[in-house]
């Protein structure tokens, strides 16, 4: 060592020059931020979606008042699937009821008391569902199916947009055969 080095060797600095608090908020904050989006996430998953009251068209259903339609309409579940019951807008269509999806979209719809359906002949091809004589008729169109129950007092449609599985026509069925005694079929004559 020289006479001019007097001075000793400058420690090693190990740190970051930042006080310990800032480093702790600097991690803490964008934790914290994920997991209240998480959280935000996850409550608005439960919180249910209100949806506009569906507007339906009415269609004529000389039997919306029989008997069987005022026995079956409060018999109908809450949810078909992944559909819930639907508000409809006043005035609604006699004899009638709605599901759809929590995100909206295209519902389902029951008809109670309508006339027989004149593509319903003695040629149509009927599906049981439990219990139920169906006869569909499909919309490619629209990307749905109407089905018939036509072993009943009055016709009962329910329609059904693509992708809706057999749960609607399932649960529907069921709350057919538990309410409405079955009867003998009526098709109409076969076309000319």
């Amino acid at each position: 060592m020289s006479a001019g080095d007097d001075t000793e060797p400058e420690p090693e600095q190990t740190g970051s020059g930042y006080p310990p608090a800032l480093i702790a908020t600097a991690v803490a904050l964008p934790v914290a931020l994920v997991i209240a989006v998480l959280v935000a996430a996850i409550l608005a998953n439960r919180m249910p979606v209100e949806r506009e009251p569906l507007a339906l068209g009415s269609v004529p259903a000389p039997a919306a008042d029989s008997e069987a339609c005022t026995t079956l309409l409060p018999a109908l579940p809450a949810e078909l699937g992944d559909f819930t019951k639907s508000t409809l807008v006043e005035p609604a269509p006699p004899a009638t009821r709605a599901w759809q999806r929590p995100d909206g979209g295209e519902p389902i719809v029951l008809r109670c008391g309508l006339d027989r359906p004149l593509e319903f002949n003695r040629a149509s091809p009927i599906q049981m569902v439990n219990e139920v004589a169906w006869f569909e008729i499909a919309d490619p169109a629209a990307d749905a199916s109407t089905w018939f129950a036509v072993d009943r007092a009055t016709y009962i449609a329910l329609t059904v947009p693509g992708g809706s599985g057999p749960t609607p026509l399932q649960a529907v069925s069921d709350a057919i055969t538990a309410n409405l005694p079955a009867q003998q079929m009526d098709p109409g004559p076969l076309p000319n």
